[in-house]
């Protein structure tokens, strides 16, 4: 780990952890590849190492096994988050949708399967690391399925139940100004742009939605666009 050099300002920083060396060292050169626009920083292998070594370097994106020796690694992901810089990318062999929910709604901003083309690992942390969700095709119509069917909404009941009452009243703001500038709606509800913002990722993240388009339609079709009461 000493023999790495300081990632560039324009590196993404990454933190590998996997239990099985062969997967962190296959992981270890293709990210950290000349061309990859990414740099790793550290590696770990179980959860107190892996706390251990993301307190120390505060990487943009853990890319992160669940499986670490038989242990899960789900309890470490909201210790892993403090920061407010970090965000995680689940790496994983399981299909259980179960597990792949629980990861999202402790916070991981995505979840890629071991089995991905190294290509699509790459495309995976990038976009992780600009704050966007990643989910691969088949994993986001199962989750999607899920939670449409019958008795299948507990997902999504736990996901609007930990919105603030104030991001409550922003989404109801942009429901019923659907086309207003950013700039205006902050206006409207008495912030600047830069704290809606703000509310935004953080809404993004709660609701697992890309943009104000797709917040729009999960806020319709929940019917989430009703002015909460005042407080």
């Amino acid at each position: 780990m000493n023999d790495r050099q300081p990632p560039s300002h324009t590196a993404i920083r990454v933190m590998l952890v996997d239990d099985h060396k062969t997967m962190l060292w296959g992981l270890e050169r293709l990210i950290g590849g000349e061309h990859s626009g990414m740099q790793v920083v550290a590696t770990a292998c179980d959860s107190a190492s892996t706390l251990a070594q993301a307190a120390i370097t505060c990487p943009d994106v853990i890319v992160l096994d669940l499986d670490l020796g038989g242990v899960s690694s789900l309890a470490i992901i909201p210790q892993l988050l403090q920061n407010g810089n970090t965000r995680i990318l689940v790496l994983t062999g399981s299909h259980d949708q179960a597990v792949m929910e629980q990861a999202m709604l402790h916070g991981a901003r995505g979840i890629i399967s071991k089995d991905a083309p190294p290509e699509l690992v790459l495309k995976a942390i990038e976009k992780v690391s600009h704050g966007e969700l990643w989910l691969e095709q088949a994993m986001l119509g199962r989750m999607m399925t899920q939670l449409t069917q019958p008795g299948g909404g507990s997902a999504q009941a736990i996901a609007v139940a930990s919105l603030t009452l104030k991001e409550r009243k922003i989404i109801a703001a942009l429901v019923h100004g659907s086309g207003t500038p950013a700039k205006l709606l902050a206006d409207q509800l008495f912030i600047s742009e830069h704290t809606l913002r703000n509310h935004l990722t953080s809404i993004y993240r709660k609701l697992g939605v890309y943009n104000r388009l797709e917040l729009y339609a999960y806020a319709t079709k929940h019917r989430l666009g009703e002015l909460p009461p005042a407080a």
